[in-house]
């Protein structure tokens, strides 16, 4: 086998696999083909498998498998037998991975910050949403801030006539797991604990506030090349990348003229920024509850100091089980807690559909 090359496209679930071509360099009868696969799972929570193989068709140069799509981050493998070869392929192993539509976004390094942008086909200056991803998509390969979950593909989707910048936060001196463990050591990770600031320390993982910095100031030269609209500048993220947009804020609360802050990571850090908000609409969503348990309760706490202090331009939407259910989200039999508020998380997929309006109310702004 010369070369295996997988399709995939980014769905409500993140990337997904949609055909898979194995490259023989001669044509293959498709009589001769059998081909099965594992782990095909298309949840959120790895339980339940998609139809796996449709169709199977001969090209000149070897095969295509069509497939009923499944989620690629898990570590499916897939069993062949072409033209007499009987192969294994897990995932690791697939040559190259075809995703819809990267190629809109062209990849870029400025200034020490590693992003991608779309770039509307539009003469004048064009808004700009800024896009901040998760904790797990974070490092230096400029692709993953796109793949990892719905998020800025699905949004240049929608507003193909606006700029859609989508930069990777440093993967720092950790990985993912070993800072969770660090967190662990402390306690419950997903306590607030006033005084934590783990976005803070400059170069480390996450969004904090140096690249933050850095990356308002590209928004801004683009301002003064006359390519943004400076009064139509908007910032969403989730997760890690929902605490990310408060920070952000805090950065450069002159920049934004709305934040759409997803399931915010509330720690020292954001929930201390969140209770002084500047002048800047925001609208928060999270689920009625997911991993972070306390995630909701300090955000409600933040939020009614600042209506009582009269803010008419603070909104906080709590989707209940029966909301995130329409989207599939908790639908998967046999859940635990722990499974449950792992899916819950995923209420970025409702707000990347603007239920209740949220994209609409966020771009409605102008400053």
């Amino acid at each position: 086998m010369k070369k295996i090359i997988a399709y995939t496209h980014i769905g409500d679930y993140g990337q997904a696999v949609d055909a898979i071509d194995f490259i023989t360099g001669a044509a293959v009868s498709t009589g001769d083909i059998s081909v099965t696969l594992e782990g095909h799972f298309r949840d959120l929570s790895g339980k339940a498998l998609s139809q796996g193989v449709l169709s199977v068709e001969a090209l000149d140069n070897g095969v295509r498998v069509t497939v009923d799509p499944f989620l690629y981050r898990y570590d499916f493998s897939i069993h062949a037998n072409i033209g007499g070869e009987s192969l294994t392929v897990t995932k690791a192993e697939i040559n190259e991975v075809v995703v819809k539509d990267l190629d809109t976004f062209t990849a870029k390094q400025e200034n020490g910050v590693i992003y991608r942008i779309y770039e509307p086909e539009c003469s004048g200056p064009r808004p700009l949403v800024l896009f901040l991803h998760g904790g797990g998509e974070c490092g230096e390969d400029n692709i993953l801030q796109l793949t990892g979950t719905l998020g800025a593909l699905r949004l240049a989707e929608k507003w193909p006539e606006m700029y859609v910048m989508a930069p990777q936060a440093p993967a720092g001196s950790l990985t993912m797991q070993e800072n969770f463990e660090v967190m662990k050591k402390r306690g419950n990770p997903f306590r607030v604990e006033i005084g934590m600031t783990p976005f803070a320390l400059k170069g480390e993982r996450g969004w904090n506030r140096d690249y933050l910095g850095k990356v308002a100031d590209i928004i801004r030269k683009m301002i003064a090349e006359d390519k943004v609209d400076g009064r139509r500048v908007y910032i969403i993220g989730m997760s890690m990348g929902g605490g990310g947009v408060i920070n952000a804020v805090s950065v450069a609360p002159d920049l934004y003229a709305a934040a759409l802050p997803i399931c915010p990571s509330m720690n020292g850090e954001s929930y201390a920024q969140l209770l002084q908000w500047p002048q800047v609409p925001v609208w928060i969503t999270t689920a009625y509850m997911d991993h972070q348990h306390g995630r909701h309760a300090y955000i409600l706490n933040a939020c009614n100091k600042l209506w009582d202090e009269g803010r008419k331009d603070v909104k906080f939407t709590m989707y209940l089980p029966e909301e995130l259910e329409q989207y599939g989200i908790g639908n998967t039999p046999g859940l635990t807690d722990k499974e449950l508020d792992a899916e819950n998380h995923n209420s970025w997929i409702l707000t990347l559909h603007n239920e209740k309006g949220t994209l609409d109310w966020m771009i409605s702004h102008i400053k």
